[in-house]
C-alpha cells in the first residue's frame, strides 16, 4: 500500500534549515526508515536485505536514514535532535508510531511512504521507472 504516488507529492526537503533532506536534493534519493524499536522483525527483514544489496542501493544514488525510536542516523552517522526533529516533521512522521519507509526523490517530492515490511527490491524497482533514473541520473 503506497500512500504517496509518483506525483504531486510535495516537498519533504521544505521550510527547517536543520533538515538535512535539503542538502541531499538533487544528489540523492534519501529513503527513510522511522521504526520506535530496533527490535521490529520486519525493520531488521529490511535492514537486512539493504545491507546485502548495497552495490543496488548505491548504483541508485540512494542516502539511508533511519530513525530508531526517535534516534537519527544519516548514512550511518549520527544526527543532531534538530535534525531528527526537522526530518520527521517535514515528512509528517511519528517516530514513536508504526514502522514506515520513505522514499524521498532527487527532486525532493515524497514518492513512496508505506508502513509495516517494504521489500527494498520494490523500492528499486520504483526508483528504475522514474523518469531521471531512466535519463541516467
Amino acid at each position: 500500500m503506497m500512500a504517496a504516488g509518483m506525483g504531486a507529492a510535495g516537498s519533504a526537503a521544505a521550510a527547517d534549515p536543520a533538515n538535512p533532506l535539503i542538502g541531499d536534493k538533487w544528489t540523492f534519493r534519501p529513503l527513510i526508515i522511522v521504526t520506535p524499536s530496533v527490535d521490529n522483525p520486519d525493520y531488521q527483514r529490511m535492514r537486512g536485505i539493504i545491507a546485502t544489496r548495497r552495490e543496488a542501493f548505491e548504483d541508485r544514488d540512494m542516502l539511508l536514514y533511519t530513525i530508531e525510536n526517535g534516534e537519527g542516523e544519516r548514512g550511518g552517522k549520527p544526527m543532531t535532535e534538530a535534525e531528527t526533529t526537522a526530518l520527521l516533521n517535514a515528512l509528517k512522521l511519528d517516530p514513536h508510531g508504526p514502522l514506515t519507509t520513505v522514499l524521498v526523490g532527487k527532486d525532493g517530492g515524497k514518492k513512496v511512504q508505506q508502513t509495516g515490511f517494504v521489500d527494498p527490491m520494490t523500492i528499486f524497482d520504483t526508483i528504475d521507472r522514474m523518469p531521471m533514473r531512466q535519463a541516467g541520473n
